[in-house]
């Protein structure tokens, strides 16, 4: 670690200087950036700006990684705070263009021979420009029209340098502020960045595609954009060029005749197969990656962010259906159990309070009323509250949802995805309630038994080996046992300050009274033995009251 920070030195100090500007000096102090780093004096928080509104500033003002980083992050409510993520959905992903130079040695030099052989035509201006790449409109040699998405020169290494620097920082966190070890930061950051690798593989976007074309090939309403992989690599992206009206320009829709209702109940429909259906799902569906083509046919783009349902899954998540339908608590209890990850130290019964919150929120209230994705987000949040993993792709799924019902309202504000939902929820029940679906889990659980009980025997002589050798233990955890064992040391302690001080007030007594009768002086008497005696006690007492006073445990 320490090589790591000697060799990113110049990154680090980068970091460390974006965070004292807006006011994070506290972090700095606390991850011990001085020690190692010459850093200039603190600069005063921005005036009027919130903590989430720095972090942003502070994201923006590090770069590509940090402001994808934060995107990222922004799908993910049930591992950040609401107000931050926010402040995260401003993030800017609008970078200038690189030269086209870079350009042309990046491709050639991922596809092996000169941009005039590979291409007929290739447009120097790009079309777009963002954090990781810029996309082009080009020609191939068979007049085939296509754009070609290039990575930008060297942003893998930086990422990786940065990402280096994260998981490096997140463990440092972890060790030195109580916040970050129960937000379990390390954890965070080693997700969001696996999903940040991933986007600076372009054939994994291609395969995406691939993926998404192949299940909707036998619907007309959708069309998906080929790839032309001897053009592709994981730096270079190209794909079929879609000449549409984007499904945000409102009035050039309505000047080509395009009917926004039907719009807007394809794309719903469209969603909620591709989540509920399939269980492969678009993860950024806004306006600019949905085109209209004649007909009224949806073409999506930019397949970099892509969700996945598995089939356990689609399984709790029609069981959360069931339950809220039913208005049932302990339904929901089950449904948010085999959905995410709680943690052993979770406080049930608030936990349950918070359900019944919710489901007073959603009750009685019409289904035209409901928004499924803020219902989504609801969970996510009581998820968050109390410290529950939650599936990423079901997070996604929550924010897709919330931007395609934002894209509908826009075409439709009638509409309602509700209306279109409620099919695709009959469905999701007789799925999971379908004969051969039934006996299908009921084999797979029979079967997983089966094998606990062949492997019992074996485990039992392993057990009964280890108790021959002495080398079985048993551990017993008792949470209250630290108070108790306390309870009984302070009982101890006053039982001891009685036993004393009534021994001392006997002592005492009896001296009064051999005192007052006067007995005759003896070679004892000649010796202050009581001075002496009485002396020691009291040296002893206060030692004694001392040390109960000083354990805190009196």
């Amino acid at each position: 670690m320490i090589g790591k920070r000697m060799r990113h030195i110049g990154r680090y100090h980068e970091i460390a200087v974006a965070l004292l500007r807006h006011g994070f000096g506290m972090i700095v102090d606390e991850l011990g950036f001085s020690s190692f780093l010459s850093l200039p004096p603190r600069w005063r928080a921005e005036q009027g700006k919130t903590v989430a509104e720095r972090l942003r500033l502070v994201l923006e003002e590090l770069g590509p990684t940090f402001v994808k980083l934060g995107q990222i992050a922004s799908t993910r409510p049930d591992l950040i705070p609401a107000p931050i993520i926010s402040e995260l959905e401003k993030l800017q992903d609008q970078v200038p263009p690189f030269p086209f130079s870079e350009v042309r040695r990046i491709v050639e030099t991922e596809l092996g021979d000169s941009l005039e052989k590979l291409f007929r035509s290739f447009a120097e201006i790009p079309l777009a420009a963002a954090s990781l790449g810029q996309v082009h409109q080009a020609v191939l040699p068979s007049g085939q029209a296509v754009v070609v998405k290039v990575q930008r020169p060297r942003i893998a290494a930086q990422m990786e340098t940065d990402l280096d620097i994260l998981q490096d920082l997140a463990l440092l966190a972890e060790r030195r502020l109580e916040w970050a070890a129960s937000y379990r930061l390390s954890e965070i950051v080693d997700e969001l960045t696996k999903s940040l690798r991933l986007e600076l593989d372009y054939t994994v976007e291609a395969r995406h595609a691939e993926t998404f074309a192949h299940l909707f090939a036998d619907d007309p309403s959708l069309y998906v954009p080929g790839v032309f992989w001897e053009y592709t690599t994981k730096r270079v992206l190209t794909m079929e060029y879609i000449d549409g009206v984007k499904l945000g320009e409102i009035e050039r829709l309505k000047e080509s005749g395009y009917s926004l209702q039907t719009l807007a109940e394809r794309l719903a429909a469209s969603m909620l197969k591709q989540m509920f259906e399939h269980g492969f799902f678009h993860g950024d569906p806004h306006p600019g990656n949905v085109f209209v083509l004649p007909g009224g046919v949806l073409a999506f783009i930019d397949f970099g962010l892509m969700g996945r349902l598995r089939p356990n899954v689609k399984h709790h998540l029609s069981t959360l259906v069931i339950a809220l339908m039913r208005q049932n608590t302990d339904g929901v209890l089950n449904a948010i159990y085999g959905l995410g990850l709680v943690p052993d130290e979770v406080d049930e019964g608030t936990l349950r309070d918070d359900i019944d919150e919710l489901r007073e929120k959603y009750y009685r209230v019409p289904l035209s009323d409901i928004s499924l994705g803020e219902a989504v987000e609801d969970l996510l949040s009581v998820a968050f509250r109390h410290g529950i993993r939650i599936p990423s792709d079901l997070t996604l799924l929550g924010k897709a949802l919330l931007t395609v019902e934002g894209v509908v309202e826009m075409l439709d504000p009638q509409f309602r995805i509700i209306d279109v939902a409620e099919p695709f929820g009959r469905k999701l029940l007789k799925e999971r309630l379908r004969l051969d679906r039934v006996v299908e889990t009921a084999w797979k659980r029979i079967f997983d038994y089966g094998e606990w009980l062949l492997r019992l025997p074996d485990s039992v002589k392993g057990w009964t080996k280890m108790m021959r050798h002495g080398k079985l233990r048993l551990e017993i955890t008792a949470p209250d046992l630290e108070t108790l064992l306390r309870k009984l040391d302070q009982m101890a302690n006053r039982l001891s300050f009685s036993i004393v001080l009534l021994s001392l007030s006997i002592v005492l007594a009896g001296l009064m009274i051999a005192s007052s009768l006067g007995r005759p002086s003896t070679l004892l008497w000649n010796i202050p033995a009581v001075e002496i005696g009485l002396g020691a006690a009291a040296f002893l007492f206060g030692w004694l009251l001392y040390s109960i006073f000083r354990s805190g445990r009196f």
